[in-house]
């Protein structure tokens, strides 16, 4: 194996750990925002829940208020009712039948306005049934997603202790002067940093490359640049077809 393929090679592999890193590294940093995201949802059906609540016992209070009002004024009816009977003039008798008209006629508003508001009650209940059961269903969520990101970030730390280890292998034989221009395109470009070239074409941004630098990457003697997105180049031909497909897939 040229020297040439070595460190393609070389630079193959220190991108594809480098893609795990990054990968790994973006694990870490969205595990708390994913928690701090269920905990958002949960909290607002909390306070959807305490809002509803507290709508319940205003309408509570008022079918307690109202139940009130009517039995006190069923019990004045029965009263007058009972009085009725003893009156000794058509005056007293006339004055007496329109107080017991407009206490029926307040207590059948009254008995109007307490169905309705059992109706409220009812279907404020029946919301309040629905989120207090969403809310248990994203409490069981949130715990079982704080135990599974526990989980895989104890691994992804442990992945990425052993990677940081195989990059410093890797990146041991692999000049320094190459390595440098590795490390300056992957600060400035989106994956990947090293590309293949086929039919004079570069897979990192699908424009062709001048004849002449085609011409020197087919020699396979020094690393080149593509012109355009400045990302490493090899020519695949230098490679088997497998080894190529694995190279991008790794990509």
């Amino acid at each position: 194996m040229s020297l040439y393929i070595k460190q393609i090679e070389e630079l193959i592999l220190l991108q594809r750990i480098d893609d795990e890193i990054v990968h790994l590294q973006q694990v870490i940093e969205d595990a708390p925002q994913k928690v701090a995201t269920k905990e958002h949802q949960l909290q607002l059906q909390k306070d959807q829940e305490k809002e509803l609540l507290d709508k319940i016992d205003v309408l509570r209070e008022q079918e307690k208020k109202l139940t009130k009002e009517i039995d006190e004024d069923n019990a004045k009816i029965k009263k007058s009712k009972n009085k009725l009977m003893m009156v000794e003039n058509s005056r007293e008798y006339h004055a007496m039948m329109r107080e017991m008209d407009n206490l029926e006629k307040t207590n059948r508003m009254r008995e109007e306005e307490k169905m309705a508001l059992e109706e409220d009650l009812e279907s404020q209940n029946s919301i309040l049934s629905s989120i207090q059961s969403t809310a248990q269903g994203l409490e069981e969520e949130l715990q079982e997603m704080r135990q599974n990101l526990e989980v895989q970030l104890e691994q992804a730390k442990s992945r990425l202790k052993e990677l940081k280890d195989e990059r410093s292998q890797a990146t041991k034989d692999i000049p320094k002067p190459i390595l440098s221009r590795y490390e300056f395109i992957r600060s400035r470009l989106n994956n990947p940093v090293i590309v293949g070239v086929e039919e004079g074409v570069c897979s990192g941004c699908h424009i062709s490359i001048p004849p002449q630098t085609f011409i020197e990457l087919q020699k396979g003697e020094q690393i080149l640049s593509c012109p355009n997105c400045q990302r490493l180049i090899f020519w695949r031909n230098h490679f088997a077809p497998e080894e190529v497909a694995a190279q991008e897939e790794a990509g």
